[in-house]
């Protein structure tokens, strides 16, 4: 292809793994007004980010399967048609409970965009190439963190919670027409995929035991998950903690997210240098060290809000160091299952990222020291993991 279908290419899928970030980020500000509106409290509309996530991890093992049998297109564009339908019915959902369910739906239709966008990735581009791509990708998502927070509190303020939801339906459908009409099939159906139970089953536990890919999608995972952590907590640090407004929520929280888009841009250069596997180690070293740092600190209450505001602009910086070289050597020995692989990749970071995320409301983490704990200890397991997986891997895949 040439530069310019590149560029188009890219921007598409960048568009699509926006889409879900955009459904988490937007509503997180208008948190205190839905909790007004059901009647209950911050901790019960959480729920809803959490059964997104629960959503999302689901949905991508159901699409992994179907894409490398239909192609990446025909199940791409059925997810969409979901999830605008679902956002549409989460604006005109009358409990809370009615809305964490119909999120659950919201997700399994949303997640079809990142496994494709995933799919694609390794469709188009050889490994060392890839992880440049994601980063480009990191750099479309970015648009997410920096505008949706703030965009969702004006919305939010002015024409009430609803409208953050019928913002995304619009937006999807604007996406599903795009997808439509510009963007290339990277995979033909392959009538050798066969949709049974055990046979799926089967090719899942395949790319499992595959040692270069449990250990990066683990560890990357379980790094990632310190994200979850932190969508699920920000809203009460800042806004009840702190006692900031919805709009200066929604900047601090665009300011923090700089640091990851940053970094994933970052990393396009520092790939010229060092490999994926140098670049990821210094990552989730970098990762621990801000965490731990962030526990003593909230421990020996040290902190004010803008102390928190640039650990965690570190924090979330050392995420976006990490995770896409971790997925690139994760997807690097798949071709033909580059669909399975990529769903089972995103299985596994939104299963832990929700394990993670409940654990707030589990561990009732409303204040920072219980918060670093968990950064503490998610961030220390993925360097554990990294270091015991990589003394399994034999041929490392690296190129094509």
């Amino acid at each position: 292809m040439n530069n310019s279908q590149r560029r188009s290419l890219i921007l598409i899928l960048g568009f699509l793994t926006a889409l879900s970030p955009f459904s988490i980020d937007m509503y997180l500000s208008a948190f205190p007004l839905m909790a007004e509106y059901f009647q209950t409290d911050v901790a019960q509309v959480s729920i809803t980010l959490s059964s997104y996530f629960i959503g999302l991890a689901s949905g991508q093992l159901f699409y992994g399967p179907l894409m490398d049998r239909f192609g990446r297109k025909k199940p791409l564009i059925i997810g969409l048609l979901i999830y605008i339908l679902a956002s549409i019915t989460c604006a005109f959902a009358k409990s809370i409970e009615a809305l964490i369910v119909i999120r659950v739906i919201q997700a399994v239709g949303g997640c079809a965009a990142s496994v494709g966008a995933f799919a694609m990735v390794r469709d188009l581009f050889e490994p060392r190439e890839s992880a440049k791509v994601l980063s480009l990708l990191i750099l479309i998502l970015g648009v997410s963190p920096l505008l949706a927070p703030t965009v969702g509190g004006y919305l939010s303020v002015y024409f009430g919670w609803q409208s953050v939801f019928v913002a995304l339906a619009i937006g999807s459908s604007l996406l599903l027409f795009i997808v439509t009409k510009f963007l290339p099939e990277s995979h033909h159906a392959d009538e050798t995929h066969v949709l049974q139970p055990l046979p799926i089953l089967k090719n899942y536990l395949s790319i499992l035991r595959e040692p270069q890919f449990y250990t990066y999608a683990i560890a990357g995972a379980v790094g990632f998950s310190g994200l979850f952590v932190y969508l699920a907590a920000s809203p009460t640090i800042f806004m009840e903690v702190f006692k900031v407004s919805e709009q200066v929520y929604g900047w601090i929280f665009a300011f923090v997210a700089m640091g990851m888009v940053g970094t994933s841009q970052l990393n396009v250069v520092l790939l010229k240098k060092y490999s994926n596997e140098q670049i990821l180690l210094g990552a989730l070293c970098l990762l621990t060290l801000t965490a731990s740092t962030f526990f003593i600190c909230a421990y020996n209450d040290w902190y004010n809000v803008y102390g928190v505001v640039i650990t965690m602009f570190i924090y979330l910086s050392s995420i976006g160091l990490s995770n896409p070289n971790a997925a690139a050597l994760a997807m690097a020995p798949f071709a033909r299952k580059a669909g399975s692989a990529a769903a089972m990749l995103g299985f596994l970071q939104m299963a832990i990222g929700s394990l993670a995320s409940v654990m707030v409301g589990v561990l009732k983490a409303q204040q920072l020291a219980p918060i670093g704990g968990i950064f503490v200890g998610t961030s220390t397991l993925a360097l554990l993991i990294l270091f015991l997986g990589s003394k399994r891997i034999v041929g490392r895949t690296v190129e094509g």
